[in-house]
């Protein structure tokens, strides 16, 4: 599986972006995506993460209530709508695929290149 993200960029604290994660493959419906994020100086961290129905999701009790992950297995893609942004939410963000449900980086099977999102204070 070769995952591509998208959808970073600035945006002031409050505001929304919508991430985007394209996968290849004819069984990108088999596997739970998921989003991790790293920021400056920090070790990478656990975002979301939805099961191959998308019927479950997972998400950080720092994103909850902020963040919705949602897939669309037609079209092989996964995003991460995020609102209400915070400064402290500026990071990369990495897409990651897995077999199973992990929320650790060690437990993705793959892993798609980052994207920056900046929000500014």
């Amino acid at each position: 599986v070769q995952l591509q993200a998208s959808g970073g960029g600035l945006v002031q604290a409050g505001g929304s972006l919508r991430l985007s994660c394209a996968a290849s493959g004819r069984t990108f419906s088999t596997y739970y995506m998921g989003w991790f994020r790293q920021a400056p100086g920090k070790e990478r961290e656990f975002v979301a993460a939805i099961n191959w129905s998308g019927g479950t999701t997972y998400y950080a009790d720092s994103v909850k209530g902020r963040f919705t992950i949602s897939r669309d297995n037609t079209k092989n893609t996964v995003y991460l709508q995020m609102n209400s942004l915070k400064p402290e939410d500026t990071a990369v963000y990495y897409c990651a695929a897995a077999l199973r449900y992990s929320d650790s980086s060690d437990g993705m099977d793959y892993w798609g290149k980052g994207t920056l999102v900046t929000v500014s204070s």
